[in-house]
């Protein structure tokens, strides 16, 4: 705890880590098959194409977003378009009401105590965020959100360090002064071990 305790910036990620993603896969899995099973063979194929770009995108661009949703669409033979409205329902929109069932509470108290004590906070995520937030009711939590298909998002996802220096510049901080907080060590831990800074991991 006294690492944390230097840190005056924490750099938290929001899947998985804001709320337990478990529980809300398994409503969602449910939802799919009782109402659109035929929805699941894009939502594999986005999530698959997300997964190889962590990897596979070691120059920047534009928006990794969008180059997911153009593989994701070629692969399943289907128009960007079509594919885009299936991710935003079954992705951002449908698992709203189920996020805040499933808050780690403990998580948001620490957060709210190290705000009033000075500190600051950045949400950094390789999805769009806002929506998830607002369902979450956490918005306020949060100084800046650095969030992948969103507008000034990170160019390349983690374990590139890319969303955590960007997020570190907006608050002003040096990557020293920085407390990454996230549950996955293959990509949150990773990319702050490549931005130079501290990884807590939530389980």
């Amino acid at each position: 705890m006294e690492v944390e305790k230097d840190r005056s910036a924490w750099l938290i990620d929001l899947d998985g880590t804001l709320y337990s993603a478990r529980p809300v896969k398994l409503a969602m899995a449910l939802e799919l098959a009782l109402l659109a099973p035929h929805r699941v063979r894009v939502l594999r194929a986005f999530r698959a194409a997300h997964e190889r770009l962590r990897h596979e995108l070691a120059d920047p661009v534009a928006s990794p977003f969008s180059v997911q949703l153009e593989r994701c669409a070629a692969e399943c033979g289907l128009p960007r378009e079509h594919v885009q409205a299936v991710i935003t329902e079954w992705m951002f929109e449908r698992p709203g009401k189920w996020l805040r069932r499933f808050v780690r509470h403990s998580l948001v108290d620490e957060i709210r105590a190290f705000r009033q004590g000075g500190g600051v906070t950045a949400l950094v995520s390789d999805y769009p965020a806002r929506r998830k937030l607002a369902a979450l009711e956490l918005r306020e939590l949060f100084d800046v959100v650095v969030a992948n298909g969103e507008a000034d998002g990170p160019q390349r996802l983690k374990p590139y360090p890319d969303g955590l220096l960007l997020a570190a510049s907006r608050l002003g901080k040096l990557p020293r002064e920085c407390l990454v907080v996230g549950d996955r060590r293959d990509a949150d831990g990773a990319a702050a071990r490549a931005a130079g800074m501290e990884f807590r991991l939530v389980r």
